[in-house]
């Protein structure tokens, strides 16, 4: 990372009570994102997504966030007030969630969402929002806008859901992006596309971008940096285009269970797990 940080993260936990007690889901994390693209990788349940969400202050009761520091260029996120936040949400930070179908207002067509969504935090007309609209939908890949702004949701397929999400979080503008599997439901061609955008807002102007993906070979060819989670922590961080060279027993666990083109047919090996590493 060159430059001051972006995003400053220290000692973020996260922990959920229940009847049978406190279940810590992120537990003493800490990272700096800059205007760099920040993978990061773990199995499911390791606390990616919920990283995320404590970032933007989408945790909520019974889930607790707390941390030493949680900065956007040097403003303490934890100290502003809701309404305060809300204006940091979207215009400046925004995430791509992982299902649309929980994302996507179901009652609203899907040109309304991508409007509103713009309005909300820049004074445009409708009009010129609209063509905005059409503009970044076209830059996902959706081959008929038009016909995608006066749909519903429940009239997509998730890929195309999915990248109306994209959209929908792009057309502000953020300086910082989180992006929860946001390739997931896409096929190869689109995915690669979709990644090309999310590059280009990186370099052209200047933006952060937190990738959280299961896909390794995906993340080591995409990002700057790689942090790998387990059980709700940290174990290793390393330059993207190194990964192979990982030397944390997990992460090289994740790497030997990757099957290859050409490989030995054997069975993959099993991850092994050893308490130690949490």
């Amino acid at each position: 990372m060159t430059g001051a940080p972006l995003l400053e993260v220290e000692n973020l936990s996260v922990r959920f009570e229940t009847n049978r007690g406190v279940s810590e889901a992120v537990r003493g994390v800490s990272f700096t994102v800059g205007r760099e693209r920040v993978g990061i990788v773990g199995e499911s349940g390791s606390g990616k997504s919920m990283t995320g969400r404590s970032i933007l202050r989408l945790i909520r009761p019974p889930g607790i966030a707390t941390a030493d520091r949680l900065a956007f260029e040097g403003t303490e996120l934890q100290t502003l007030s809701e309404r305060q936040m809300r204006r940091m949400r979207g215009r400046r930070m925004a995430m791509v969630m992982q299902d649309p179908k929980y994302s996507l207002n179901p009652v609203m067509r899907i040109g309304r969402q991508l409007i509103e969504a713009l309005k909300v935090h820049e004074r445009i007309a409708t009009r010129e929002a609209r063509v905005r609209a059409l503009e970044m939908l076209r830059d996902v890949q959706i081959r008929d806008p038009e016909r995608v702004l006066a749909a519903y949701p429940h009239e997509l397929s998730g890929g195309m859901g999915q990248r109306v999400m994209i959209a929908m979080m792009l057309i502000p503008r953020p300086d910082l992006l989180i992006a929860d599997e946001p390739t997931s439901a896409l096929d190869v061609t689109v995915q690669l596309e979709v990644l090309r955008i999310l590059d280009n807002l990186v370099r052209d102007r200047g933006m952060g971008l937190i990738f959280i993906s299961h896909d390794l070979r995906l993340v080591s060819t995409f990002c700057d940096r790689v942090l790998v989670m387990y059980l709700g922590r940290i174990v290793e961080e390393i330059e993207a285009s190194r990964l192979h060279e990982a030397t944390h027993p997990y992460t090289r666990g994740l790497l030997n269970c990757l099957p290859e083109v050409g490989g030995p047919r054997e069975p993959l090996p099993v991850l092994k797990r050893d308490a130690a590493w949490a």
